[in-house]
């Protein structure tokens, strides 16, 4: 850890003898029954040492096919997403793909992510940091470890210092990823903490044929490697039923199983 105490939204700090942070729910808002999947999500983190942000995308920009379903939009969204902030009292962080999404993404979410595929995209990550939320940066599956620090530089460029680096694997010739946690000391050298994505990075892009294949039964070694490494918090995506999920459904983590492998993960 390299990085001084900072908070990072209301509720969230990380520095030395912090709690993990935990970015946790289904890959995209399927409508109104996100709020339940919300409140099952709450219902299985509870009293677990850790820091809750609950994640869900409006969008889904990024699909191997142009068929692929993308949720439910920047408005209906949103408006979910601070009905589950009201009720739970928990921070929210949802991607942008748009530097005109940032601003009213922001008035309702306290972290804004930036996509893998679009981390180097300089106007993107200048209306994030512009915002003073938080932002969370994930690494390319391209992109070298040390080369991290331009993304992040990027955001601090507007005054904004709450940056946070997210590993997501490394393309692995064709249709795997693997995660390099030898890597994990050049990230952390940016200054930023580093999270483990542990959900996407057992994905097997295109592996369905037009669709992002995967493993979720692998995300649990990941997640105990990565304690084991010391990131500073990790990134699951979860669902009650994740078969049902328009995106992402072979690499989501069952919710039934989400507190038993935090336990092993954090003991």
């Amino acid at each position: 850890m390299s990085f001084s105490e900072t908070t990072f939204a209301e509720g969230i700090s990380l520095g030395e003898g912090r709690n993990p942070l935990l970015i946790a729910g289904p890959c995209v808002i399927q409508g109104a029954e996100t709020i339940e999947h919300a409140h099952q999500t709450a219902e299985a983190l509870s009293g677990l040492p850790i820091q809750w942000v609950f994640k869900a995308s409006f969008d889904k920009a990024n699909r191997t096919s142009g068929s692929g379903k993308r949720g439910v939009g920047l408005q209906e969204g949103l408006s979910i997403l601070a009905q589950i902030k009201e009720a739970l009292g928990v921070p929210i962080l949802t991607d942008v793909h748009l530097p005109e999404q940032c601003a009213p993404a922001a008035e309702i979410c306290d972290i804004l992510q930036i996509p893998a595929f679009l981390c180097r995209q300089t106007d993107l990550l200048l209306a994030a940091g512009k915002t003073k939320r938080a932002v969370n940066i994930k690494k390319g599956q391209f992109l070298a470890p040390r080369d991290c620090s331009h993304a992040a530089e990027k955001v601090r460029g507007t005054g904004n210092e709450k940056v946070l680096l997210t590993e997501r694997g490394t393309f692995f010739g064709y249709g795997r990823l693997v995660v390099d946690f030898a890597s994990l000391p050049d990230m952390q050298a940016h200054g930023c903490p580093v999270l483990l994505d542990a959900t996407h990075s057992v994905q097997a892009p295109g592996g369905l044929d037009g669709a992002t294949g995967g493993d979720w039964k692998r995300a649990p070694i990941l997640l105990r490697a990565g304690a084991a490494a010391g990131y500073d918090g990790f990134f699951i995506e979860t669902h009650p039923n994740p078969k049902e999920s328009p995106s992402d459904a072979e690499n989501m983590i069952p919710l039934q199983h989400l507190r038993e492998i935090l336990e092993e993960c954090l003991s």
